[in-house]
Parts: C-alpha cells; structure tokens; sequence
C-alpha cells in the first residue's frame, strides 16, 4: 500500500492493520500500546519481546511504505515527540488566556463535537445497536485507556436494564481473551476507542468477530480501524481542545443507549430498579438524601424518618 509522505506511522498501521499477517499484528498492537518503549527497540529487541523473528520485524516496517526498520523507527520517534509535545501546542494555545476563557473555549468546543454529532449519527445504526443488545444472550464491554471510564458507565448501567454483562478489564491481550473465550453467534460485543486507537480493543473485535458474535462500535469516524469487525458502527466526535481527550459526545450517545433501552423494556427496568431500591433500604446502603429511582421521590430510610407529632 502506498502513502502519502505526510501520513504518520500510526496512521498508516491503522490503515493496514486488517490485511496483515498474524505476527504483522502483533507487533501493531505492540506498539501502539506500548510506543514509549518501542520506540526506543531494535528490531531484533521488538521481535524478541513480541515473540516473532527480526526479519518479520523488518518487513512490517517495509509494508508500511518505510524503505527499512530505521525509516520507520525514525516516524515514529516523529509521531511520540509530537504527542508528547502536546502540552507545549496547549501553552502556546490557551498561555494568554485566563481561567474564564479556557472554561468557555473547552465547553464551546465540547458542544460543537455535540452539535456535529447530532447531525452525523446513523440513527439507523443507533437502533439495530439496542435491538443486538436487547437480544444478545451474553454482552461484552470493552474500552481501554481514556475509554475505560466510558464502559465503565455503560456497564453499570446496563446491569440495571439486563443480566449477563461482562466488562473486560486487563492489561493483557491474553487475559482479555480468557474472559471472552466463551463468546459466540447468539453474543455481542461493545468496543470503545477513540484516537489513539487501542490496538487491544480492536483485537478483541476481531475475535468476536471471528466467533460469529454481532459487534458494535462507538468510535469517531468512518475511518476507525475500529470499523474494521464491526455491524453496527455508532460515531460520535471527540475532537480535542487541549491535551485532553473530549469524551463528551460518546458519552451523550451511551446515555441515549441506556435510556432507549429503558424505553424498549420499561416494565422490566421498573421492577429491576425497585428490587434494588429495597435492597438499598433493608440494607441500609445510602442515607435519605438519596433518589427513588422508579417513581423520583425523596427515599427515606424509615430509622432516619423523623416521628409524626401525635
């Protein structure tokens, strides 16, 4: 495949990733979530640590357009300086500004990743993404890194609406397996990712994929690798402001989920939801400013309720 000279190093695995080998793989999933440490690596020391051969190295780097392994080290040794020279572009950027306007700049750009998501969803997608999970027998989430707190979300939430939830969480690619060994036809899968993609994430897409489950992804463009294993593709903007990365619109389009499916199956939720207002209560969990979550009044906890005058 043939780049542009201006494409960065990351771009161009993401680009590729789908048509490479088995040990092509690895190393892109590697580096992409350990490009710190490699890119300081020979490619003798990356095969080793990735368990593949030097020449295989080698040749990862030439299908990516790069004339060797030290063409390609040197892009990205490129691509890391200019990530971790993000704080610098933020203090050129907001160095003049006050607290007052950073606050207006990061949340008018936080409603213009709203506004344009608004009117680039496919509503379409949206909904057969509530109908594969009302249906799917087991539901796996999966979002690493900056995403981890997004599926984090999903997930509690989705364990109040139905059973069968698995948030997989782990460092290791093999230990992400493990806990999705059993997926298969009659199963769906959630993948979280934003830029820069979770090689990890897309790994474990491809897996479901492979074992013939439905796989939905929140990602934020056509052109997510994301997309790759994907049926039902809901996008949502996250374009940055600053150093950090705008979840705001994924999040806006996870709650839509969550109260879509509270609508599909409003009885069930209701009874759910009420079951665990009275474990709340017998167990004494929350004190009585806490909310009734099925009819919105005040719960109060009855040792906590102060006495009627006679």
């Amino acid at each position: 495949m043939k780049f542009e000279s201006d494409v960065d190093v990351i771009t161009r695995i993401n680009e590729c990733y789908s048509k490479m080998s088995k040990g092509k793989k690895n190393i892109a999933t590697y580096i992409c979530d350990h490009y710190e440490q490699a890119v300081f690596m020979t490619a003798a020391e990356l095969g080793k640590i990735v368990g593949i051969s030097e020449s295989t190295v080698v040749r990862f780097a030439m299908s990516l357009g790069y004339n060797g392994y030290p063409a390609f080290q040197k892009a990205l040794s490129v691509w890391v300086t200019d990530k971790f020279g993000s704080v610098e572009k933020v203090g050129r950027k907001f160095g003049k500004s006050n607290e007052g306007e950073i606050l207006s700049t990061i949340l008018r750009s936080d409603i213009s990743n709203i506004e344009h998501t608004i009117n680039n969803i496919d509503v379409a997608a949206f909904k057969t993404a509530v109908d594969i999970i009302l249906k799917a027998k087991t539901l796996y989430i999966v979002g690493l890194r900056s995403c981890e707190p997004l599926a984090d979300f999903l997930h509690f939430y989705l364990n109040m609406i139905r059973g069968n939830n698995v948030l997989i969480k782990t460092t290791s690619v093999t230990e992400m397996f493990e806990q999705m060994i059993r997926i298969g036809d009659r199963d769906a899968i959630i993948g979280i990712s934003f830029p820069r993609y979770s090689m990890r994430t897309l790994k474990c897409m491809e897996f479901a994929n492979d074992r013939n489950a439905k796989v939905i992804t929140i990602t934020d463009s056509v052109h997510s690798p994301m997309n790759l294993y994907s049926s039902c593709n809901l996008l949502a903007k996250s374009e940055m402001a600053s150093i950090v990365d705008s979840l705001v619109a994924p999040l806006s389009v996870i709650n839509a989920l969550v109260v879509a499916l509270c609508m599909r199956k409003p009885n069930e939720v209701k009874a759910d939801l009420k079951m665990l207002e009275e474990t709340w209560n017998n167990y004494q969990v929350y004190l009585n400013d806490e909310i009734d979550f099925a009819s919105d009044d005040p719960m109060m906890l009855g040792p906590l309720r102060k006495k009627e005058e006679p």
